[in-house]
């Protein structure tokens, strides 16, 4: 039975704002009939994914500046359209689905109206991508007709093969359109996408390495390709110097985008305030673990492939063991594999070389960093145990996912280590100041984030600040940092989605106990969270207690 509560959030931001923000051409909702059911909606979702994908011509999609033009003229239809369901009579959970289909169709209103990727983002026209995120989706703004080397089996079929040729044969064509497509300013966004195009041609120099004598066709086409990428990383260098505009969104877009589109409900203000917060809260939280320990040994980072197996191995049984002894959330047998299959393999380092910062943590203690891999658990929950509804079964369009599914995978770090993921293991109190060292970073890098699309940082003055205030200097590679900064201008609310979802999973952590009283258990509250799928936190706040945020009120827009 669903629950209704009318119990205050745990907040202290005010109701949300109406923004005076225009909204690309409306439909009039008089022009259909008024009243529907959940199937219509289903029904119009379906068409609404193949109305959101451009026309391919001759297997290149259709960015063009006439093209994107009609789109966004079209899209005013399909909103009345969603409008004129009139869900208001509807179950929550239907109702839930409504508002995940008007978050998409918001979301390319926005992309129309002032992200412009096919114009101002280089980095758009990248259609390589050698591995799988840990999300639901490409992380980022991804362009139609993307190629997923890490789907194909290899050696591959000569059906594989035969597809990879027309797949990888139209980049030439595309990025001759993207010379066209691109008109933008935005300097920022310009030079990150030399970087995008320098890996585009290493991925396909060594996907060409990986399959050669295959298919002479893949290996011409391979080739084609990445010397197309080359050709045209050398015309955004040519172009540079005219590129002198700001890249960010701008706050006020920022606050519509995160309310309207990714259902967060924060302003740009409230996120700069609770990033900050968070900032101090680890760094203080670290200084004070570091001076209990100020007399313990450090922690040795693991030294040969042998003994990152055998760490790895065993901080997987240790994590299943907790979950299953703590009752944290029910178990399904393909939870395990799930984690044991991203586990990685040991990379060589000199003595007092850096790594990738999350290696640095891996390297010392594996099971801190554990709780993360909580993302491969959510994948396979998606497709071992799809949910019901079938809007909620795929990934939500423009990243919407990513507070929830980067929320968790960052909350349950701290939470876990609270509940005694780290008790007596070797090394325990200074693996605790590791779980303070990643929200550090964390928070840093969002702050940098959010200075970004607030137009009040460059790039380089973003990087600088996520490497200043990232603990023990475990964050000396730009060109990391770089790439963080670079997906989170493409994508706003991406560098804060790891702290804003932490901070909304605990508030309805709080919220929940105080409602249930003694009938609360940790169990149920994850079972129930994870019931309700992947799928912004304010919707599942409103499944789980029947309290609706005012962002979803009809008078925001």
């Amino acid at each position: 039975m669903q629950r209704v509560s009318r119990r205050p959030r745990l907040s202290l931001r005010h109701a949300a704002p109406v923004l005076a923000l225009a909204v690309g051409a409306c439909g009039s909702v008089e022009s259909y009939p008024v009243g529907g059911t959940h199937a219509d909606l289903v029904s119009l979702f379906d068409e609404w994914r193949d109305f959101e994908m451009p026309e391919f011509v001759d297997g290149v999609p259709d960015y063009s500046t006439d093209a994107m033009a009609s789109q966004h003229a079209e899209l005013g239809d399909w909103q009345a359209r969603l409008r004129a369901l009139a869900p208001e009579d509807w179950s929550v959970e239907e109702q839930i689905d409504w508002h995940l289909v008007r978050a998409e169709m918001n979301g390319l209103d926005f992309d129309h109206r002032v992200r412009r990727p096919w114009a101002r983002d280089p980095a758009f026209y990248v259609t390589i991508y050698p591995a799988e995120s840990d999300v639901p989706a490409h992380e980022g703004t991804v362009i139609h007709g993307w190629i997923d080397l890490w789907t194909y089996d290899y050696p591959l079929s000569d059906a594989d093969a035969a597809e990879l040729v027309g797949r990888i044969g139209a980049i030439p064509a595309l990025l001759e359109q993207a010379r066209v497509n691109l008109t933008g300013e935005a300097r920022d966004l310009w030079m990150a996408g030399l970087r995008s195009f320098d890996a585009q041609s290493r991925d396909l120099v060594a996907l060409g390495q990986r399959v050669e004598g295959t298919d002479g066709d893949l290996d011409g086409a391979i080739v084609a390709a990445a010397e197309a990428s080359d050709t045209f990383r050398s015309w955004l260098e040519d172009q540079s110097g005219s590129k002198t505009g700001t890249s960010g969104v701008g706050k006020d877009n920022y606050t519509w985008y995160m309310q309207n589109v990714h259902l967060v409900p924060y302003s740009w203000e409230e996120q700069v305030t609770l990033m900050r917060r968070e900032l101090a809260r680890a760094h203080t939280s670290l200084r004070l673990e570091e001076n209990r320990n100020r007399d313990l040994p450090q922690l040795e980072r693991l030294a040969s492939p042998e003994e990152y197996d055998a760490r790895l191995s065993a901080s997987a049984d240790h994590y299943m063991a907790f979950l299953e002894r703590e009752e944290i959330h029910s178990l399904e047998p393909w939870m395990d594999p799930a984690i044991r299959a991203v586990a990685g393999s040991f990379t060589p380092a000199e003595a007092g070389e850096v790594r990738n910062f999350f290696s640095e943590v891996n390297y010392r203690e594996p099971l801190s960093f554990m709780p993360h891999m909580h993302h491969w658990i959510e994948l396979a929950r998606m497709r071992e145990a799809p949910h019901s509804s079938p809007i909620r079964a795929v990934p939500s369009l423009y990243n919407i996912f990513d507070a929830r599914s980067e929320g968790l995978a960052t909350g349950v770090e701290e939470m876990f280590m609270h509940a005694g993921l780290l008790d007596g293991i070797q090394g325990e109190a200074r693996a605790r100041e590791l779980v303070w060292i990643m929200l550090a970073q964390r928070a840093a890098r969002a702050i940098s984030g959010l200075m970004l699309h607030g137009n009040e940082f460059t790039m380089e003055e973003a990087v600088e600040h996520a490497m200043t205030w990232t603990p023990r200097g475990w964050l000396p590679d730009g060109a990391l940092v770089r790439g963080e900064q670079h997906l989170y201008l493409r994508q706003p609310g991406y560098g804060t989605s790891y702290l804003t979802g932490k901070i909304q999973i605990e508030e309805l952590l709080a919220e929940e106990a105080l409602e249930r009283g003694d009938d609360f258990t940790i169990a149920q509250f994850f079972d129930d969270f994870f019931d309700a799928g992947v799928i912004p936190i304010t919707l599942t706040r409103w499944q789980m207690t029947g309290s609706r945020d005012a962002i979803l009120d009809p008078g925001n827009p």
